[in-house]
C-alpha cells in the first residue's frame, strides 16, 4: 500500500505564462490553448508491466478492486495476448491468456467490462492486426475467471468486423464497432456503430450491415483524413451513453426513452481541428497538436460527470465537463514513457480517486505521420494523473 500510496500523493507541475498553459514534458513543450478549466497535469509512472505485456489497451475494475488490464500485445504479436492485475500495491503481474480464435491462433482483448456477476467481457477484436484470417471474425467473450483461471468462456457474439469498446448497462452490453465497410453510405464516409447485447446472450452471429437488429446507433466519420468510427463510451449516472468518434474528435451523446430505444442522438463535444488538414501537409502535427480534443478513444466518467479521454493521436488526455467544455489535462511529446509519460495514449480509468492511463504504444512510422508517436517502446507502462 505505501508504494502505491507516495505514487498517489505525488505533486503535479505546471508552469503558466501571461494566462496561457505551458506544458514542460520530456518529450518537449506543447502550448495548450483554451484550457484554463483544467490546468495541465504532469503524468506520473504508475507501474511498468511485466515483458510478457507489449500493448496495454482496455482496463476495468475487478470486483475486488484491482486493476484489470486488456493486453492485446499488438507492438510484438509473439507474446500471447492476455490479462494483466494491479494490486492495491501496485504490484502488476499476469493474470491470464485470453482463449486464441482457432482459425487465427491469437486472441486480440481491447475493451474489457465486467458484469454485475463478476464475468469479465471482452472485445476480440480479430481484425486490429490487419491480417487476412482475421477478418470480420471478431468476437464478444465472456470470461469466468476463478482462483486465477479461466473456468468458462462463452462467445456471446461473432463475425464482428472492429468490436472495440464495450460498458454493462442494466441487463445490456454495448459495443463499439469501429469500422463497417459492407455499408456503402452515399457520402463515400464510413459507418461505424454501437451495438447491444443482452448479458445472457451467446453465440450471436452479426453481419456488419445494416440489417443486424442489434444495432442501436450508427455514425458517419467526417474526417476524410482519418476515417475510424465508434471507438470508446461510457454511461453517465443517468444512463446517457457517450460515444466518441476516433477520428473526428467527436463525443456523441445518446439517450434513451422508457422501452430502451435512442431517443436522441447529438454532438455532445468536438475538437477545435481543422478537417481541412492534411497529414502530408507541411507542418501538419504542430498545427494538429494544438487541438483539445484531436482524436478519441477511450472514454471513461467521474463521480461528477466528467468525462475523460484518450487523445491518441495527440498523445494527451481531455477532459470534457457535463456542460460540454473540453480542456486538456494533460499533453506529452514522443517519449519513451519510462517516467510516466504518456506514450500514445488508449484508455483512462478512475481508480482509487485518480486517472490511471494505459500506454498502447503500438501506432507508429512513416505510414501514421499524423500520430505523436514514432516508436515502440518497452517496458509497457501505466501512467498515473492525479486529479485535483
Amino acid at each position: 500500500m505505501q508504494a502505491l500510496a507516495a505514487i498517489f500523493s505525488a505533486q503535479a507541475r505546471l508552469s503558466v505564462r501571461l494566462g496561457r498553459v505551458i506544458l514542460l514534458v520530456a518529450g518537449g513543450s506543447f502550448l495548450i490553448p483554451n484550457a484554463a478549466a483544467v490546468p495541465p497535469l504532469k503524468p506520473e509512472l504508475l507501474v511498468a508491466l511485466p515483458e510478457s505485456v507489449a500493448t496495454p489497451d482496455g482496463m476495468a475494475i475487478a470486483p475486488d478492486g484491482t486493476l484489470v488490464v486488456a493486453c492485446p500485445n499488438f507492438a510484438d504479436l509473439a507474446k500471447p495476448a492476455c490479462l494483466a492485475r494491479i494490486d492495491a500495491a501496485g504490484h502488476a503481474m499476469k493474470w491470464v491468456e485470453v482463449p486464441p480464435l482457432a482459425k487465427t491462433g491469437r486472441s486480440c482483448p481491447m475493451g474489457i467490462e465486467f458484469g454485475p456477476d463478476g464475468d469479465l467481457y471482452v472485445c476480440d477484436n480479430q481484425g486490429w492486426p490487419g491480417k487476412p484470417e482475421g477478418a470480420f471474425e471478431g468476437r464478444l467473450l465472456r470470461l469466468r475467471i476463478r482462483d486465477n483461471r479461466i473456468e468458462s468462456t462463452t462467445v456471446v457474439a461473432q463475425g464482428m468486423e472492429h468490436p472495440n469498446g464495450v460498458r454493462v448497462r442494466g441487463d445490456w452490453l454495448y459495443v463499439t464497432e469501429s469500422l463497417m465497410t459492407r455499408v456503402k453510405d452515399p457520402s463515400g464516409l464510413l459507418v461505424s456503430a454501437v451495438y447491444r447485447f443482452r448479458l445472457n446472450d451467446h453465440d450471436v452471429t452479426v453481419t456488419n450491415t445494416l440489417a443486424d437488429p442489434q444495432i442501436v446507433a450508427t455514425f458517419l466519420s467526417e474526417n476524410r483524413h482519418c476515417q475510424y468510427g465508434a471507438d470508446g463510451l461510457v454511461f453517465d449516472r443517468a444512463g446517457n451513453l457517450f460515444v466518441g468518434i476516433f477520428g473526428d474528435g467527436a463525443i456523441y451523446k445518446l439517450t434513451f426513452d422508457a422501452a430502451g430505444q435512442v431517443a436522441s442522438k447529438v454532438v455532445f463535444a468536438r475538437t477545435d481541428h481543422d478537417y481541412a488538414l492534411d497529414p502530408h501537409d507541411p507542418g501538419f502535427l504542430a498545427k494538429a497538436t494544438q487541438a483539445r480534443m484531436r482524436t478519441t478513444d477511450g472514454i471513461c466518467v467521474d463521480e461528477h460527470d466528467n468525462l475523460y479521454v484518450a487523445d491518441f493521436s495527440n498523445n494527451a488526455i481531455a477532459r470534457v465537463s457535463p456542460a460540454g467544455e473540453i480542456s486538456v489535462v494533460a499533453q506529452n511529446g514522443d517519449t519513451d514513457g519510462r517516467q510516466g509519460e504518456l506514450n500514445e495514449p488508449g484508455e483512462p480509468i478512475v481508480w482509487h480517486g485518480n486517472l490511471v492511463v494505459s500506454n498502447f504504444d503500438a501506432v507508429f512510422g512513416p505510414d501514421h505521420r499524423d500520430k505523436v508517436n514514432t516508436r515502440h517502446d518497452s517496458p509497457a507502462t501505466l501512467s498515473l494523473i492525479r486529479l485535483q
